[in-house]
């Protein structure tokens, strides 16, 4: 059996922590891990399968030793630095960060809607944004079978996906302190301000999911449309989610086939007050799926209420997942 050697970059962020949790979980035949940071956070050591490691500074020769895999959730800077350094040197990198996700030669892969991409990369596969990797999984199978004609997004996303100061920020302004990473206090406020605004009035997270949506489902030419919010719940996001499709459909057929659907657990119970909850979802590695309704002001339409946990599945996990496919 193959043993593999992985690179973790970024290691002492909110989703580097989290993919050395899934890591323990799975299990996989890797031999070797070695973990990187930035200069500030080098030195420091992180408890791994029962053994300390180090954290060392990424340089331009940390991947010379030669390494299968890397993972970077060290952001968008780091990540169009050294990714194509690692790459060069025969690793196959998986990138959280958005810097390669739009790029044409670059695939944009959620195992459980477009695995088959993985093996067309360049030493680069791109994970895609949280709040988009969430919806695609329960949208594939939905457009396979009823070919999707538009999409209206409405997220109420975690502070945690801002990272470890998004989570600052909400345990702060709770108690009257001043926020320091959102432009206002989150605590009691939902904000429509995710990522920067763009000129056409659409902040850049907004754009993410459009752009990103078409491109895992290879629908270029999709409707879509979304509104992303941040509200003040620590951990998974929540999203509502309007699709209206080519064909009709018998709705509780539509309810098997995404109970049937990998990585999606369907929770729709209304009558028992049984639905998707971010509290719930959290920990987990699916994405649920709840208030599944027919929209009665199209002719072909339904809502659907979607939460995932969006450190694991929407990040730490959905990387991890992409290394054991490319095993």
């Amino acid at each position: 059996m193959h043993k593999y050697k992985l690179a973790i970059v970024g290691a002492t962020g909110l989703v580097g922590r989290t993919a050395l949790k899934v890591l323990e979980e799975k299990k996989l035949p890797i031999s070797e891990y070695e973990f990187f940071a930035s200069k500030k956070s080098a030195g420091s050591t992180v408890k791994f399968l029962g053994k300390d490691y180090v954290v060392k500074e990424l340089d331009e020769h940390s991947f010379d030793s030669g390494f299968d895999f890397a993972i970077f959730s060290a952001g968008g800077d780091v990540s169009k630095k050294f990714a194509p350094i690692a790459a060069s040197k025969g690793c196959i990198v998986v990138d959280n960060s958005s810097a390669f996700r739009m790029d044409d030669n670059v695939p944009l892969v959620v195992p459980e809607v477009n695995p088959e991409d993985i093996k067309n990369n360049h030493g680069i596969i791109a994970n895609p944004n949280c709040s988009t990797i969430q919806a695609v999984v329960p949208l594939k199978p939905l457009d396979e079978k009823y070919k999707i004609k538009r999409i209206v997004y409405s997220t109420y996303q975690a502070v945690s996906g801002a990272g470890k100061n998004g989570v600052d920020d909400l345990k702060n302004t709770l108690n009257g302190l001043e926020p320091k990473k959102f432009p206002h206090s989150i605590a009691n406020n939902c904000l429509p301000h995710i990522d920067v605004f763009l000129e056409d009035g659409y902040s850049k997270e907004e754009l993410k999911m459009i752009n990103e949506t078409r491109k895992i489902l290879h629908r270029p030419d999709l409707r879509v449309t979304a509104t992303t919010v941040r509200v003040p719940v620590l951990n998974s996001h929540s999203e509502s989610i309007n699709v209206e499709f080519e064909n009709d459909f018998n709705l509780d057929e539509l309810k098997e086939l995404l109970a049937n659907s990998p990585g999606v657990i369907v929770q729709d119970n209304p009558s028992a007050n049984v639905y998707p909850l971010a509290s719930n979802a959290s920990g987990s590695d699916e994405v649920f799926v709840g208030r599944i309704r027919r929209d009665e002001s199209i002719p072909f339409g339904i809502n659907m209420w979607v939460v995932a946990d969006n450190v694991r599945k929407g990040a730490a996990s959905n990387a991890i997942q992409i290394v054991e496919k490319l095993m």
